[in-house]
């Protein structure tokens, strides 16, 4: 357990309304704290944000974050970063538009000092790593594949600089695979659930491949622990530590909705860029915040089920 032990009563997310930024919301109010969402201006989803009087949304565009000061009226301890464009598809690929993720990343860093903030949280990827056969590490090299990764990894470490200029704590995140309600559409376990929910055969790859995957709640807790007494300057992957193949986890989430229901496991190949094992050492996270997975995937993947049966309904 870490020495350091920051007392977080205001917080700011920026791009709170995915998995990882609604179950952080949730924990950050269930500990008490005030929270600033950051929401893109005329966001649907922000009116799915917790209800709650300590939970302030605050419109503004990814491209403004320097404004951030003049819309926040109080000073923060946390700064949370997980606003970012381009995350899927061809737009990973999207040199220009990644370029502006920096920027906006370096922006965010700014606009927390300003605010007071102690300590900035950023919200990287495993993409960072590129293809790696082992357990990955703060230490991993990385050699990312696509530009989205790429930026990520820019961003970390710029911001990692700009937050020592700034004399605010910097601490950053590969996130691994992460699933729960409120996960966009288009993510495997996603997509896969409501295809099978509305009767029809998921197409999928054989499913041997290595995975690591995480709880969105279980996520939040490591993020708001970090915040708390994460070691300034480190890089921290984020997963659950364990991995199985994939079509185990397929199967699961198969056998929870209805254990007939046909899979179609084999029918897309790998892509030349597959990763094929993925799996975090959380060593040093538990070391320095005494964090572990709470939420066994048969128990997760239930409430997640349960949470896109309500939203396709």
């Amino acid at each position: 357990m870490a020495s350091i032990q920051r007392q977080i009563r205001t917080a700011i997310i920026t791009g709170p309304t995915g998995a990882i930024g609604m179950a952080l919301c949730a924990k950050l109010l269930a500990e008490g704290v005030t929270v600033y969402a950051v929401t893109h201006p005329g966001s649907a989803r922000a009116a799915l944000l917790p209800q709650d009087a300590r939970l302030h949304v605050v419109p503004c565009d990814a491209a403004e974050l320097a404004a951030l000061p003049e819309l926040i009226p109080e000073k923060a301890d946390a700064f949370f970063h997980f606003a970012w464009a381009h995350t899927i598809g061809p737009g990973r690929n999207d040199m220009p538009a990644q370029i502006e993720n920096i920027r906006y990343t370096i922006a965010a860093c700014r606009a927390a000092a300003q605010l007071g903030c102690q300590v900035f949280i950023g919200a990287g990827s495993q993409a960072e790593y590129g293809r790696v056969e082992g357990v990955l590490t703060a230490q991993t090299p990385c050699f990312p594949e696509n530009g989205y990764g790429m930026a990520k990894l820019c961003a970390g470490q710029m911001s990692r600089v700009e937050c020592q200029t700034l004399g605010m704590a910097h601490i950053w995140t590969r996130i691994l695979s992460v699933y729960g309600p409120h996960d966009g559409p288009a993510t495997m376990i996603s997509g896969t659930i409501r295809k099978l929910l509305h009767g029809e055969k998921p197409a999928l790859t054989a499913g041997i491949q290595q995975w690591d995957y995480l709880y969105a709640a279980d996520a939040a807790a490591a993020f708001y622990a970090l915040a708390v007494s994460g070691q300034d300057g480190r890089v921290y992957p984020l997963g659950s530590g364990t991995a199985r193949p994939l079509k185990d986890y397929i199967e699961a989430l198969r056998d929870a909705i209805d254990p007939a229901l046909p899979l179609g496991l084999g029918e897309v190949p790998y892509g030349p860029l597959q990763v094929m094992h993925l799996q975090a050492d959380t060593s040093a996270l538990q070391e320095d915040t005494g964090w572990r997975p709470a939420t066994p995937f048969e128990e997760g993947i239930r409430e997640t089920i349960e949470w896109v049966r309500k939203e396709t309904k």
